[in-house]
C-alpha cells in the first residue's frame, strides 16, 4: 500500500496520491459520494458500474469487509476507488478482511492520500468526468491521453454487464436490525422484477412488504413476463444512461396499462423514456445518503439513499404524469405517478442499502396499488 499513483481528470487535473488495493490502471467516470458510512454497499452495487467513486469522509475502512453487507453477487462494481485514508487495521467482529484486501480480491485500482476535499470541490464546479487511476504509468501526460481518447460512458450500455444471466426466485428478507414498519399481509402477492442491475436490499424489502419475488434479466420479453401473470412489475435500480437501454424502453413501453409498475432510479427513467419524455444529465450527480427529499402529497421530508447521474424532465412527459416527489438540494425532480395507469416510481433509493429508511414506506405503497388495482378490477 505504499507504492505512488497518480489520478488525472479529463480536464487535465492531476492528483498525486498512493496506491491501495490492486496494482494497475483503471478508467471511469469520477463521481463522490457523501455517505459516511457504508462503503462495502457503494462498492457493490451495480449501479455503480463504470464509474470511480470518490468518498469525502476522510476515513474509510475502518471496520473492514464482511461477507453480509454486499448488494450483489460478483463481488465489487466500480471501477475504482478514491478515499482520502484507507484504515489499514480495521476493528469490528463482522469484519473478515480489511478494505485493501477486498480491493485487491476483486482486482480494482484504489487510491489514497489525496485531497478528497479539493477533487470533490473541482467536480462540484466543473462536473463530474472521466478519470483514470494508474499505479504502473505515472506519466500524467501519458495518463490523460488515454483518458481523452475513452468514449465516456455514455457510448455503452453497461446494464448488459450487470444484469443476471437467468430467472431467479428471491425469498431473503431484511436482517433483523432492519425491522419494517408495517406487519406482513398473509397473503403473498407474486411480481417480477427486472433486473437492471438490481440491489438486493430491493429485493429483501419487497420479501418483507410480503411479495414473491421472481427476478428476470434485463432483455427478458415483455411478453415472457406477461405470460407468467404477475401481480405487479418492478424496474429496478441500475448503471449508466437510461437511453442506451433500448430494449427496457421498448418492454416497459408494452407493460405499462398491463399491470401496476414500480421504478426506482434507471427504472424510473426508462419509464419516463418509455412515456415519451426526456432524461438528462446532472452536473455531478446526487450520490450519497443524506439527500433530502420532499413528499409533495404529504408536505414530508425524508432524508434519502442516492446514486444517479440522470434525471427525467417531467415538463417533457406533457400532463401524463404528476410530480410527486423534489429535491431540496436543487429543485430536480424525484418521484412521479401516471395520471391514469397504475404507475409511479422514484429517483432515489427506498431501499437504502446504505442509507436511512425513511422511504422504506413506498414498498408497502405499491403493494397498496396492486390491491386497488385488482379490488377495481373483480
Amino acid at each position: 500500500m505504499s507504492s505512488k499513483a497518480f489520478l488525472v481528470l479529463n480536464d487535465g487535473v492531476v492528483f498525486e496520491g498512493i496506491g491501495f488495493g490492486s496494482e494497475g490502471e483503471t478508467i471511469g467516470e469520477v463521481v463522490f459520494n457523501t455517505s459516511m458510512t457504508g462503503y462495502q454497499e457503494i462498492l457493490t452495487d451495480p449501479s455503480y458500474k463504470g464509474q470511480i467513486v470518490t468518498m469525502t469522509y476522510s476515513q474509510i475502512g475502518n471496520y473492514g469487509i464482511n461477507e453480509e453487507d454486499i448488494e450483489s453477487n460478483g463481488g465489487i462494481k466500480s471501477e475504482g476507488f478514491i478515499v482520502k485514508e484507507a484504515c489499514g487495521f480495521p476493528s469490528n467482529w463482522r469484519s473478515s478482511m480489511s478494505l485493501h484486501e477486498y480491493l485487491k480480491k476483486y482486482n480494482v485500482v484504489g487510491i489514497q492520500g489525496l485531497d478528497t476535499r479539493a477533487l470533490t470541490r473541482h467536480l462540484r464546479n466543473h462536473g463530474a468526468q472521466m478519470g483514470i487511476i494508474s499505479t504502473t504509468d505515472l506519466n500524467p501526460e501519458s495518463l490523460l491521453e488515454k483518458v481523452k481518447a475513452h468514449p465516456g460512458i455514455s457510448a455503452f450500455d453497461l446494464v448488459k454487464d450487470v444484469t443476471a444471466k437467468e430467472q431467479y426466485k428471491w425469498k431473503e428478507g431484511c436482517w433483523k436490525w432492519c425491522a419494517f414498519p408495517h406487519p406482513l399481509t398473509p397473503k403473498p402477492c407474486s411480481i417480477v422484477v427486472y433486473d437492471f442491475g438490481i440491489k438486493f436490499n430491493i429485493l429483501r424489502n419487497l420479501v418483507e412488504a410480503g411479495f414473491d419475488v421472481t427476478v428476470v434479466p434485463a432483455q427478458t420479453p415483455a411478453e415472457k413476463v406477461l405470460e407468467m401473470n404477475p401481480n405487479g412489475i418492478i424496474l429496478s435500480n441500475g448503471p449508466g444512461d437510461p437511453q442506451t437501454v433500448t430494449y427496457a424502453i421498448d418492454s416497459a413501453k408494452k407493460l405499462m396499462g398491463k399491470k401496476p409498475i414500480f421504478g426506482i432510479c434507471l427504472g424510473h427513467q426508462i419509464l419516463g423514456l418509455a412515456m415519451g419524455g426526456r432524461t438528462y444529465k446532472l452536473k455531478f450527480g446526487h450520490h450519497g445518503g443524506n439527500h433530502p427529499v420532499k413528499d409533495l402529497a404529504t408536505g414530508r421530508v425524508e432524508i434519502t439513499s442516492q446514486n444517479h447521474n440522470y434525471c427525467v424532465d417531467i415538463n417533457s412527459l406533457k400532463g401524463k404524469v404528476t410530480l410527486t416527489h423534489k429535491n431540496l438540494y436543487d429543485g430536480t425532480e424525484e418521484g412521479m405517478q401516471h395520471v391514469e395507469l397504475p404507475i409511479f416510481s422514484v429517483q432515489h433509493h427506498p431501499e437504502a442499502g446504505p442509507g436511512p429508511n425513511d422511504s422504506v414506506h413506498l414498498f408497502k405503497r405499491f403493494r397498496e396499488m396492486i390491491e386497488r388495482f385488482y379490488a377495481k378490477k373483480k
